[in-house]
């Protein structure tokens, strides 16, 4: 006989990894334990050497389906000649690494019970097993035990004890387990939150919802607003209620065969439909009479998920299968409410409220991604994917924390190997929405048992992340360290893709702070995370009125007709607008006009020059519908493009200066020639293609690097995104880009992770 003790770290905590070990350690006729400790489970195991090495092996190679083990090793134990094997209870010593599961959908097992009029829980909005159900969003501490969840204060019923207590259970130490006689409740309130008695809360939602009423309805990370999504006067309702005035809304569909009815579905994206994450899958709209205009207005993608909680099965089937609004249960730009204490801000919105008991400890909005080229490409990492980490090529010697951006912020913690980047939290314009973020990293840093010893921030002083990154190391005495907005774009890309070797970057955005004052996006940065060179840029033209100009893209268009010296009122600027003489002396004057290299500024410049959109409500609004309408037309002859005599040739002489003025002159001769809007969205899609391969190949004449990688929220952009790969990939270049975290700035806390891991190594 011998013994041994054997340590697992990675996510094993909450994903049935106990029972796992309780069912193998019979199979093979082991005795011993098992227990959670802070950042680990801890097996004691003893027997015949052959099965120890067997149950070894599976437990290595077939973990539980939800589990991901990082570390497993074993040391030889004296045997102790126990007789049979138990589940301990759980340890906590405050410093060991914890890792921490995503909220996960609903399983087979457990939907095959909702809808069985023969099993006790039939009907039941709130069953789970140890297969599926809430993790991140109920747990206040670690290691994950049910006394540190929001469940602890419901008292299993005798039934329920049963069923975790019996190692042949599914629900065997689940710890959210209930039932109807032992767990949370739904409760239906009117729009002023006052009680509405009902003997079926669902069933009189559905039918509120059906009768052109707006719901609010309590969900796994917060709430949702909810509609009829065929309903056009209601669907309009809710965006005059909610001050949201095109940004598109995702919708819920009961299943895969109605998401078929309704959008085009290739293998990927099926996958991410039916995965334990269940995201918002943007896809093309094929039947735009099931769901009203008012639903994605001008945008031929829909963004479209399954239901993942037994409550939204429940009430997919109580409306028999309509598509449904779901929408994140805020006032545009707040954070999601969480808190029934909140939902009164909601008032006015909602006609009534679907609400219940358990109490959401970290709001967590729904997780939005895309497929380009069979691969994932994140939109939002959210729900269902956070806070599972991603590997660091460079480990942390110390504790870090990096705390993003300003817009579409996560943060990020590392030890080691290990980053654990937090789900989303949204725009920290709003106080709530920063309180939030405050609230979160702690919740976060206890969890994980992380104490930073360096926390890192964006080179923008006004961030209120460099604020709080600021003020925290005045406070505890903590380093910091401030990294370049587009070199933490490059280095979060680099990171998720295992990189660590010079790169050249390619960074195109809407707008982060440049080492001389100005507003950079249209980057392409030659290094690696211990420091970069700005290699090439496009050419500065002026943002008359700086943030305005990204809501009223025609300034834009305007600067850049002026900086290419074409006459203005020979474009006949889609009926020039009045104040076109204020900007123009804004620009030649620089009041209020900072210096952009934005590429998400040149598209809105050309969408307006094009006809396609002169103001905006939501960010990357105008080029998403120039996207949109190059894509529906075959490749077309690209714009010319040059590069001005005064920058450098990408060596250590200075950075290139991609000049843009030649295509901005071809485009206003195509405006002038009454050219279609979306021939002239395809021939400048055409062109961004001819200026990054371009550019990469003088870069690596100059510097013989051949690794590309490509971030910034730009390419959010399909066919951009497509074009680059494959162009790039023809010219030999190794391409990598994002399928892990977003392009956009809630990519960012990654690379400023991995860049202060670099420097700290």
């Amino acid at each position: 006989m011998e013994r041994r003790a054997i340590v697992v770290t990675g996510v094993v905590q909450g994903v049935g990894f106990r029972p796992f070990v309780y069912h193998l350690a019979d199979r093979f006729q082991l005795h011993g334990s098992v227990k959670n400790q802070s950042g680990s489970v801890l097996i004691e195991v003893e027997g015949e050497p052959s099965s120890l090495e067997g149950f070894l092996a599976e437990l290595a190679d077939r973990p539980p389906p939800l589990a991901q083990i990082d570390r497993l090793s074993w040391e030889p134990q004296a045997p102790r000649g126990e007789s049979r094997f138990q589940i301990e209870s759980s340890e906590a010593d405050g410093a060991s690494p914890v890792f921490i599961s995503p909220d996960v959908a609903t399983c087979a097992d457990c939907l095959a019970e909702v809808f069985d009029t023969g099993d006790r829980r039939f009907g039941y909005p709130f069953l789970n097993c140890t297969n599926c159900g809430p993790r991140l969003t109920i747990i206040t501490g670690a290691p994950y035990d049910r006394r540190r969840t929001t469940m602890a204060t419901f008292a299993m019923c005798a039934a329920c004890r049963a069923e975790y207590d019996d190692p042949a259970d599914r629900r065997f130490h689940a710890q959210p387990t209930a039932c109807a006689d032992c767990g949370p409740r739904l409760r239906l309130l009117d729009g002023a939150g006052l009680p509405l008695p009902s003997p079926d809360p669902i069933a009189f939602f559905a039918e509120a919802l059906e009768k052109g009423e707006i719901g609010a309805m309590k969900g796994l990370g917060g709430y949702h607003l909810a509609c009829m999504a065929r309903d056009r006067a209601t669907v309009a309702e809710l965006r005059r209620r909610k001050h949201r005035d095109e940004k598109p809304f995702a919708v819920m569909v009961a299943d895969l065969e109605a998401a078929e009815r309704l959008v085009e579905i290739g293998p990927a994206e099926r996958s991410l439909l039916l995965s334990a994450a269940r995201p918002i899958v943007l896809l093309r709209a094929l039947r735009p009479d099931v769901v009203a205009e008012e639903v994605a207005p001008g945008n031929p993608w829909l963004g479209v998920m399954l239901p993942y909680t037994p409550l939204h099965h429940l009430l997919m089937r109580a409306v028999e299968g309509v598509p449904l609004v779901m929408t994140s249960g805020n006032r545009s730009d707040e954070p999601i409410v969480h808190r029934e204490s909140d939902a009164g801000t909601l008032a006015g919105i909602a006609d009534l409220f679907l609400v219940h008991d358990r109490p959401i400890h970290v709001r967590c909005d729904d997780s939005v991604t895309r497929v380009v080229d069979g691969v994932e490409l994140p939109a939002r990492r959210s729900r269902g994917y956070a806070p599972s980490p991603i590997a660091l090529p460079v480990a942390c010697p110390r504790p870090v924390l990096a705390v993003g951006g300003q817009l579409k912020v996560t943060f990020a913690l590392g030890r080691g190997r290990q980053a654990f980047v937090s789900h989303h939290m949204g725009d920290l314009d709003h106080y709530n929405a920063f309180r939030a973020f405050e609230n979160d990293v702690e919740l976060y840093q206890r969890l994980f048992a992380i104490r930073p010893e360096l926390l890192v921030h964006d080179l923008h002083p006004d961030y209120v992340t460099t604020r709080y990154a600021q003020d925290g190391a005045a406070r505890e005495g903590t380093q910091l360290l401030a990294v370049q907005h587009h070199h933490a774009h490059v280095a979060s890309c680099m990171a998720e893709n295992g990189l660590d070797e010079p790169v050249i970057g390619v960074a195109f955005d809407g707008s982060g702070f440049g080492e001389d004052g100005a507003i950079w996006g249209g980057e392409f940065l030659v290094g690696d995370y211990r420091g970069v060179r700005r290699a090439a840029h496009l050419r500065y033209v002026r943002m008359a009125g700086g943030d305005r100009a990204v809501r009223e893209p025609w300034r834009l268009a305007l600067a850049h007709l002026r900086d290419a010296g074409e006459e203005i009122n020979d474009i006949k600027a889609h009926a020039l607008h009045a104040d076109v003489r204020v900007v123009l002396r804004m620009l030649e004057r620089n009041i209020n006009a900072p210096f952009t290299s934005s590429v998400g500024r040149l598209f809105d410049a050309v969408a307006s020059l094009a006809g396609v959109r002169d103001r905006v409500s939501f960010e990357g609004q105008a080029a998403i519908e120039l996207e949109a309408l190059a894509t529906a037309q075959p490749e077309g002859a690209a714009y010319p493009l040059d590069f001005e005599p005064s920058g450098g040739g990408g060596g250590m002489d200075g950075p290139m200066i991609i000049d843009t003025r030649p295509m901005i002159r071809a485009v206003a001769d195509d405006v002038a020639s009454h050219v279609s809007s979306s021939l002239i969205a395809r021939r400048f899609h055409s062109t961004m293609v001819d200026l990054i391969a371009l550019t990469c190949g003088r870069l690596r004449d100059a510097t013989q690097i051949e690794t590309v990688v490509l971030s910034g929220g730009v390419f959010l952009n399909a066919l951009l995104t497509h074009e680059v790969c494959a162009r790039l990939g023809r010219e030999e270049f190794r391409v990598y880009r994002h399928r892990l975290v977003p392009p956009n700035d809630g990519g960012l806390s990654l690379g400023q992770l991995a860049v202060a891991a670099a420097l700290l190594s």
